[in-house]
């Protein structure tokens, strides 16, 4: 099993006290959260990406950027990037930028985005979300492994003779397909040979289970090697405390202030994976993907769950609104007491050197 930390960059005010913290320090922090997951031996951090709702992630090729210089090793990703709402020619450039600057620590993950005021804001239709997903991701599949490209399609003007620079650092960087709630994302990930990441985050476990077998069943229709068929998992977020009862009472205020912050949008009942299904910490704990408890309550959850999964890595959120210093304690002890025990049990060839298209630049150990 791989680790990864992942960073959407939520900043709403503190659920219980309505504090708010600077943008500034907020952005910072995030840099200095990656350089310790680097010290700890984590192997990937993540920074989201939304355009609309109380989030900073509207520029995470920005913020990966100052992470690429700040950081040595560790490998530098995307949750997700929204590929529906972006030009392909502007994700191959920035993102051929963080595969130079990084010198190839670049693998990202795509999608349609989770935040539906995205897409007025940006005056795209919603309701061809998926149209322009799979445009944009084939015209950048394209630019990022070839040059001089001629190119015809719906959404966008046609290309002729079109080269982006720079190019990858070593090769087209791997991308990844987030899926949340629908068979499309699966399937066009299927179709090309490209790993998923499941988001685990709001739902069932049975409702995003249905996805990641649909898109092992096709991926193995498409005759690809199944050897290279990875799955991530995301998750509930993470607390940690001497036992879970203790990590129960102390995270649930916030957890419970920030359902109470989630049913003021008021999304529409039926817009599944919008808010959790889970309406206390107890449920969240008991039937859900939080990773609330003792060191190793977690492991055996995350062990529980690759039963179901059968995932590669696994993915964490800290989250923000901890006291900074509490936030790097509990992914020091997440490193240092966890991923121990979880590795001890379950094994990968995911970033190791069996994986040939690993970002070239990457340098874990085996």
């Amino acid at each position: 099993m791989r680790f990864q930390v992942l960073d959407i960059i939520f900043n709403p005010p503190h659920p219980v006290t309505g504090e708010e913290v600077a943008p500034s320090d907020r952005l910072n922090r995030v840099v200095e959260l990656a350089v310790l997951a680097e010290e700890l031996g984590i192997d990937s951090f993540s920074v989201g990406e939304r355009h609309a709702g109380p989030v900073l992630s509207s520029a995470p090729t920005v913020v990966l950027g100052a992470i690429a210089q700040a950081t040595d090793r560790i490998l530098l990703s995307t949750g997700v990037t929204v590929l529906s709402l972006l030009d392909p020619i502007r994700v191959a450039e920035d993102f051929g930028t963080i595969d130079q600057l990084s010198r190839g620590r670049l693998e990202i993950v795509i999608g349609k985005g989770n935040e539906v005021l995205q897409y007025p804001l940006l005056g795209l239709d919603i309701a061809k979300q998926y149209e322009y997903l799979t445009e944009n991701y084939e015209l950048l599949k394209l630019l990022i492994s070839e040059e001089n490209v001629k190119w015809v399609g719906t959404h966008r003007p046609s290309l002729e003779d079109a080269t982006t620079l720079p190019r990858p650092y070593d090769g087209p960087f791997r991308i990844w397909h987030g899926s949340a709630t629908s068979f499309q994302a699966v399937e066009l990930a299927a179709k090309w040979g490209d790993p998923i990441v499941t988001a685990n985050a709001f739902q069932p476990r049975e409702n995003y289970k249905v996805l990641i077998d649909h898109y092992r069943e096709q991926y193995l229709a498409y005759g690809h090697d199944p050897s290279k068929a990875y799955v991530g998992s995301g998750s509930g977020g993470l607390f940690l405390a001497d036992t879970t009862e203790q990590a129960i009472e102390e995270f649930r205020p916030i957890y419970e202030g920030a359902v109470a912050q989630a049913d003021k949008r008021k999304h529409d009942p039926k817009a599944v994976g919008k808010s959790t299904s889970f309406r206390t910490i107890e449920e969240a704990v008991d039937r859900g993907p939080a990773l609330v408890g003792s060191s190793e309550r977690v492991a055996e959850k995350i062990i529980d769950y690759h039963q179901s999964y059968g995932h590669d890595f696994q993915s964490v959120s800290v989250n923000h609104v901890l006291d900074f210093e509490q936030q790097k304690d509990t992914l020091r002890r997440f490193a240092e007491e966890v991923i121990p025990l979880v590795k001890a049990e379950l094994s990968t060839t995911l970033w190791t050197s069996a994986d040939k298209d690993r970002a070239k630049g990457f340098t874990a150990v085996d």
